[in-house]
């Protein structure tokens, strides 16, 4: 009976890809072993209620196996990924992509595709678990995160990151299937790695285990093991790419939909006699039955915790709002010349205060991100009850880790590090938007202002390229003000938000502070109501906003008119009607003023408008040097724009 409803699997992802005419079958068919005695005997769910929030997760890293997860999804008897579903395999609109994207009515946990990542989000979730756990206790919050994985997530930079955290953290419910097949898409792993994968985990701090990957006996043992050990495993299933085709053991089985002859070949070879798409009733109710095991203890959680879970999660409530409001108020009296990082990290203090929801973290560099506060403390393995992760210097697994965290939407986590080490975390920040997951990352040190740090350290075109992600919020204010309120914007939020800090101190440049401004991404900081010929608008972002008053001055002393706009978060600003954006950008002469390359202003400044920003790498030198060297000084910008205007 085991191999039929391993077969079931098989065939129904051989025909997935039939149907499609593309798609991967060799993780699909050669771990359908460990992944039917996985969801048959070890993985707790109930596919009535997909979301549950004590029900184990399933990460399928590599992937490219999907076709394998959408038939076991099916069979197992989620509701929402019915046949009709397999038989769209990559259609347009249907819920089974090419890669897994992330729908829990479904059962699908997460998106994945790019290699490392879903290991990495894995490793998020199996914190998050920890810290609900240490917050809700053993009888409310106790599952296990297992994941699917290849010799190609193994060899991504970043699961090498998230593997030495998951080591030194011991998180013992986390538990990795790695398809240990010897085959990569150019040929066996041997042409591109000599390492001991297996002692690396070890060095980790893993517990590993070779396996029999179609032995269900060996499956079942090693697993069974894992869970009783207290340190995360590496279960290496020794299996057969494409498995009972005339491909198995060769790249070939890697993707590709198999000819009508190879699929007679493969019915023989395995002994399934039934046609495309076709589950014999008794292995269908064998399936379904399976999947419904979980039922009794489901309701027992539902009569017991349910109550008790679901009344608390992350929400930016009233009693935060009031905090937030409190701050402003302190920051409008007081008027502080400080690095927006530092207002954000007193931000940070005043929320984790109240808030165990809320975890932040950086990449060894939570005093100078402003990430960590006093009041923080750091979690280690015998203590998740705590509100901050030391990721070490892993860009790549913290942002990954960050999504696996808030994906679940019960904790909202943030981490930071120098902005100038975003494209270290690019991929992580591109799902969490693909995602619409509401991560929040931070990224201080954010222009040239650096200074002699020099220009490997000077970010240039780094919020061009933030900014070109669709649905992410990128947020950079001006001053304390504005910090508060993108911070609120970002904690209101359903999609990922990156703020973005100096490190220079800048002067406070808003003189108003009840209302939200940031909310529109754009608007009047000044606005002139002097009756004269010229106008200018000056459209400035973070501590370029101080240089755009500075002008305004001197533009002003010469009858000129000139309003000044503040523009956060462009994303947000685009998302307003048009009416408005008329209303703030104006129809005079348009002058940006950002310490970037410029990339993308055209679209506000127009044919005739100006841009004053930074068009090469930095230099090395003391921040107001550097302004002067790329002409980014109230001066300059002022006979710029008189002479145009003359």
């Amino acid at each position: 009976m085991f191999k039929s409803l391993a077969n079931a699997v098989r065939f129904l992802s051989i025909y997935e890809v039939s149907a499609a005419n593309s798609g991967h079958l060799g993780m699909a068919l050669g771990m359908a072993d460990c992944l039917t005695v996985l969801f048959k005997n070890f993985l707790r769910f109930y596919p009535k209620d997909p979301g549950w929030p004590n029900r184990d997760r399933l990460v399928f890293s590599g992937g490219h196996g999907a076709p394998a997860l959408y038939a076991l999804l099916h069979l197992s008897g989620y509701e929402k990924m019915t046949l009709d579903e397999l038989k769209r395999f990559r259609k347009l609109g249907s819920r089974t992509s090419g890669h897994p994207e992330y729908d829990l009515e479904c059962g699908v946990e997460i998106s994945t595709g790019l290699l490392g990542q879903g290991f990495a989000n894995a490793v998020g979730m199996a914190i998050e678990e920890r810290l609900l756990n240490a917050r809700f206790g053993d009888e409310c919050i106790n599952h296990y995160t297992y994941v699917c994985a290849g010799d190609g997530d193994l060899m991504e930079g970043i699961t090498h990151e998230a593997s030495a955290i998951a080591g030194h953290l011991s998180l013992g419910h986390l538990i990795v299937l790695f398809d240990d097949n010897g085959v990569t898409i150019d040929g066996t792993v041997q042409v591109s790695t000599s390492e001991d994968t297996l002692k690396r985990y070890e060095s980790y701090g893993w517990h590993v285990l070779t396996v029999d990957g179609h032995s269900e006996d060996d499956i079942h043992q090693a697993i069974a093991a894992a869970q009783l050990d207290p340190r995360p495993s590496l279960l290496a299933c020794k299996t057969q790419i494409g498995f009972g085709t005339a491909r198995a053991g060769t790249p070939k089985a890697h993707a590709g939909a198999l000819s009508p002859e190879e699929i007679e070949e493969a019915k023989k070879n395995l002994q399934w006699p039934y046609g495309p798409f076709e589950i014999p009733e008794y292995i269908a109710k064998v399936w379904q039955t399976s999947g419904l095991r979980h039922r009794e203890f489901y309701e027992k959680w539902m009569k017991t915790q349910a109550e008790k879970y679901g009344s608390r999660k992350f929400e930016y409530s009233e009693h935060l709002k009031k905090i937030l409001r409190t701050l402003k108020k302190e920051y409008f009296v007081s008027r502080p010349f400080s690095a927006t990082r530092i207002n954000s990290q007193e931000i940070l203090s005043r929320l984790t205060a109240e808030t165990n929801l809320l975890i932040s973290g950086s990449c060894d560099l939570g005093s100078s991100t402003g990430c960590l506060a006093k009041n923080m403390v750091p979690l280690k393995k015998t203590d998740f009850s705590v509100n901050y992760i030391h990721y070490g210097v892993r860009e790549h697994a913290m942002g990954a880790i960050i999504n696996g965290i808030t994906i679940g939407r019960k904790i909202i986590a943030t981490g930071g590090t120098f902005l100038a080490f975003s494209d270290y975390m690019r991929a992580d920040i591109r799902m969490a938007a693909l995602m619409h997951v509401p991560s929040i990352f931070v990224f201080s040190h954010d222009s040239i202002g650096v200074g002699e740090d020099g220009p490997t350290h000077q970010p240039v075109e780094h919020l061009a390229a933030l900014r070109a992600i669709p649905h992410l919020n990128v947020f950079r204010p001006a001053d304390a003000l504005e910090t508060v309120e993108c911070w609120e914007c970002a904690l209101e939020s359903s999609e990922p938000s990156v703020i973005v800090l100096t490190r220079q101190s800048v002067l406070s440049a808003r003189f108003c502070g009840k209302d939200n401004l940031c909310k529109n991404g754009a608007y009047l900081l000044y606005e002139d109501n002097m009756e004269v010929y010229k106008k200018v608008t000056l459209i400035a972002s973070g501590s370029e906003v101080g240089i755009a008053l500075d002008v305004k001055k001197m533009l002003n002393d010469q009858s000129i008119s000139a309003n000044v706009v503040s523009i956060p978060c462009w994303h947000l600003f685009d998302e307003q009607p048009e009416d408005y954006k008329r209303l703030v950008l104006g129809s005079d002469l348009r002058v940006g003023i950002e310490a970037s390359n410029g990339f993308g202003w055209e679209k506000y400044l127009g044919s005739n408008g100006m841009f004053f920003g930074v068009n090469d790498f930095g230099k090395s030198a003391p921040d107001t040097g550097v302004y002067e060297y790329f002409g980014l000084t109230a001066q300059k910008i002022y006979a710029n724009v008189m002479e145009k205007i003359n």
